[in-house]
């Protein structure tokens, strides 16, 4: 039997539900390391026979343990769950590695949830509304930003929309800002990460629409919305006095 890294992660993700870490990962080498590294010893009371002659059967054993690295870099484990995934989806498998802020976690794929929801008697789960939707956009992109902030961007309330993301836990109070009265503030969670798909927020797709500065303008102008005079709209200024000008 040969080292093949890709089998042992799958391996390492069916045995748990939980994340399995790149760090994990590598603790188990080295764990693998030190106990093939550790004697074996008598049991108590019975004097320690000396080791035998090697025999092919542990030779055959030597050699795969030559054969696993003493430390696998984390550029070598993402690679291998990349080729892992890849495969999963060329073969259309039934299950999908996800991977989160807190490392790797074996799913099921979408195209099989429902059989999985129907052994559990689960409902179907409901999609998140446009306006919950939007709102969670302005959230991870702005972040961290406040009530009226959002209200600012989207032009209406969004009262509905936050206590619907602040239950599934998607959205989070982070704060205060240091503005009057010190607005609460609020941000993604790790379950948004995982509700996404990425593992960080530096995977967030870029927005070429508006500059974070042209948003902040924006805000500003709609929460501080600046008079406008008739000369601004190309109408005749009012004379003193209110009296109309005199006809030529």
């Amino acid at each position: 039997m040969e080292f093949n890294l890709k089998k042992i992660i799958k391996a390492l993700l069916l045995s748990t539900s939980e994340a399995v870490s790149i760090k994990d990962i590598q603790k188990v080498v080295q764990r693998y390391h030190a106990q093939a590294a550790a004697p074996t010893e008598a049991p108590e009371g019975q004097p320690a026979e000396p080791a035998p002659a090697a025999a092919p059967v542990q030779e055959v054993i030597q050699d795969i343990i030559d054969q696993v690295p003493t430390l696998l870099t984390a550029t070598q484990i993402r690679e291998a769950v990349d080729a892992l995934e890849a495969e999963m989806r060329e073969s259309n498998d039934s299950c999908r590695i996800l991977q989160g802020p807190e490392g790797f976690r074996l799913v099921i794929s979408p195209a099989y949830s429902d059989w999985v929801r129907l052994l559990r008697g689960e409902p179907r789960p409901q999609r998140l509304s446009p306006a919950a939707l939007e709102t969670l956009s302005i959230v991870a992109y702005r972040q961290p930003v406040t009530r009226p902030e959002m209200e600012a961007i989207r032009g209406v309330s969004v009262d509905s929309a936050l206590t619907r993301l602040l239950e599934l836990e998607l959205v989070a109070v982070t704060g205060r800002a240091d503005l009057p009265g010190r607005p609460i503030q609020y941000g993604t969670t790790d379950r948004f990460l995982d509700f996404t798909g990425l593992r960080s927020l530096g995977e967030l797709p870029s927005s070429d629409v508006l500059s974070p500065a042209q948003i902040s303008e924006w805000i500003t102008r709609a929460t501080a919305p600046v008079a406008v005079g008739d000369a601004d709209v190309g109408l005749p200024a009012e004379q003193e006095g209110g009296s109309e000008p005199a006809p030529q």
